[in-house]
């Protein structure tokens, strides 16, 4: 998801990793040297359970950790339809291997996953997609570490997406490519870091129900994000950081289409705290801004930010607390982007070492620029994963979706509610 490098000893960048591969690469660090180190509180999913986590499958110095789940999806609104609300229920099959390094130094990691939906009343619905994700770490001094990863993944747009194009016969299939770089420098109170990515979007042209053909070379794009950042630690237990980031989204130009190519900046200021082992967060404002070339559409900015806080009241629960406003580029025809905000409250508790409960409510409202269009969405989720042992488990989840668009050029106002149960084998 990004990309780019800086020469060794200046700041360092990062190529951003995609959705599961820098996340598992972090150094361990010592925490009496580290100033950085939020880990007082470990949250109920990411506490280690001995008794039931997979011991995966060595060999030499690396591990893999197979898994399989299918499951069942009953969706009472399968086409995020305004009216004439169609059930259906979907059969999902999810293959995936994560292959780890068991190194003392350095990381390497590798995931291999698809989502195989086979629709029982809608043949249109059946989808698969599939990602390749790898990601390795470079601990090249105490202190300094080098992340790359490269993703690959072909997917589809749901129904339900924000600011889904026109309805289709099928939905939308689109692949994305990307890789990242990430570096980071901690010494004393100081910690250095930049951030590096490039994205690629290539989506596939769709069918209307009269079969015509649903232009959307239009859309794909190529999106690079540098970011910097500053942290300073006051004490063992609170930073202040600084961050800047620059962003540019090239469209493929296509004849008789729009442009909406863009440049925008973001630059926040903010803190990253524990207060013992109770409450632990990063809180952040500033501005953000987006310029599009083309100035019929234009132009959007703001108040920009991001907060996340995670109070423990015990070592049962986990409560979560988010916030984000960003600019999201879009698929509604007669924009090129959305102002979004983001909030978001969850609370994760372990009932039983091998039951946990989680429950979320979230609500997010997107403004888009050259139309009178404004989507609110509510959504909630209630959930529960059961694990019978290390190598099987069940899941269940109920989610309710809730859109509401204003404008006059609104767009649908739907309601959707899903059920999901599955049975997880892993190793």
């Amino acid at each position: 998801m990004r990309r780019e490098i800086l020469p060794a000893g200046f700041v360092l960048m990062l190529l951003g990793a995609t959705h599961a591969s820098a996340q598992a690469l972090r150094p361990v660090q010592d925490a009496q040297i580290d100033l950085f180190v939020r880990n007082r509180a470990v949250a109920v999913r990411d506490r280690s359970q001995p008794a039931y986590d997979p011991l995966g499958i060595r060999a030499g110095g690396f591990t893999a950790f197979p898994r399989l789940q299918l499951g069942v999806v009953h969706d009472d609104n399968i086409f995020a339809a305004e009216d004439n609300r169609q059930p259906a229920t979907t059969l999902r099959l999810t293959p995936e291997v994560v292959v780890r390094s068991n190194w003392s130094r350095h990381a390497l990691e590798t995931r291999a996953r698809a989502d195989i939906d086979r629709n029982l009343d809608y043949n249109s619905e059946s989808t698969t997609d599939w990602s390749l994700d790898a990601a390795g770490r470079l601990d090249i001094v105490r202190g300094v570490d080098i992340t790359l990863a490269a993703d690959y993944a072909h997917d589809h747009e749901a129904r339900t997406a924000a600011g889904a194009g026109p309805a289709a016969r099928r939905p939308i299939a689109f692949d994305l490519a990307s890789a990242s770089l990430a570096a980071t420098r901690t010494q004393g109170r100081l910690r250095l870091s930049a951030k590096a990515a490039v994205l690629r979007y290539d989506y596939r042209d769709g069918l209307s129900a009269a079969g015509a053909v649903i232009e959307q070379d239009d859309r794909d794009r190529t999106a690079a994000r540098l970011t910097g950042r500053a942290d300073y630690a006051l004490s063992p237990a609170t930073a202040l950081f600084v961050q800047v980031a620059r962003d540019d989204r090239n469209y493929r130009n296509v004849a008789g289409s729009p442009e909406r190519s863009s440049s925008g900046r973001e630059a926040l200021a903010g803190m990253d705290f524990e207060l013992g082992a109770l409450i632990r967060g990063e809180v952040a404002a500033g501005y953000i801004r987006q310029d599009f070339q083309d100035a019929a559409y234009g132009d959007l900015d703001g108040v920009g930010g991001r907060a996340r806080l995670s109070w423990f009241p015990t070592q049962l629960t986990t409560l979560t607390a988010t916030a984000a406003r960003s600019v999201e580029d879009t698929g509604v025809i007669g924009s090129a982007g959305a102002l979004r905000t983001d909030l978001s409250i969850s609370v994760d508790h372990e009932l039983l070492r091998n039951l946990i409960l989680t429950a979320e409510t979230a609500w997010s409202e997107d403004g888009y620029n050259g139309l009178d269009r404004t989507d609110t969405r509510f959504a909630t989720t209630s959930s529960a994963i059961y694990r019978l042992n290390r190598r099987y488990g069940l899941t269940a989840s109920l989610a309710y979706l809730d859109q509401s668009s204003s404008g006059t050029a609104a767009g649908p106002n739907y309601r959707s509610t899903r059920l999901s149960i599955a049975v997880v084998s892993q190793f």
